[in-house]
């Protein structure tokens, strides 16, 4: 599984942008895609989470409300809409894919993904 992430940029604060997730080699139905973003001397930070096999998804606490994850399943590519952006949300942002169905405390964790993406930067001015 290839996963390219796309659609970063600078934004202004309290703006909006939409990353992609473009996947190939393998369909991402039954399985769990994860957002991630880490930023400068930080540990990798859980975003949002979407499990084709329970249709759920989970957010973390400081993205609630605002970020959405969305899936094109004919496109094999998922989305992350990021609107009211906030300086702290400026970090590289990354996808991350398992096949496995997880419980539903493990998609926050990165260590439950076995693919990832190189990553796209966010950055957010003031």
């Amino acid at each position: 599984v290839q996963l390219v992430e796309s659609g970063g940029g600078l934004v202004q604060s309290g703006g909006s942008l939409r990353l992609s997730c473009a996947a190939s080699g393998r369909t991402f139905s039954g399985n769990g895609l994860g957002w991630f973003r880490q930023a400068p001397g930080k540990e990798r930070e859980f975003v949002a989470a979407f499990s084709w096999s329970g249709g759920r998804t989970y957010y973390g606490d400081s993205v609630k409300g605002r970020f959405t994850i969305l899936r094109d399943n004919a496109k094999s590519t998922v989305y992350l809409q990021m609107t009211d952006l906030k300086p702290e949300d400026a970090a590289v942002y990354y996808c991350a894919f398992t096949p496995y169905d997880l419980h539903p405390t493990r998609y926050s964790r990165p260590d439950s993904y076995d693919y990832w993406g190189q990553g796209t930067q966010v950055t957010v001015s003031s």
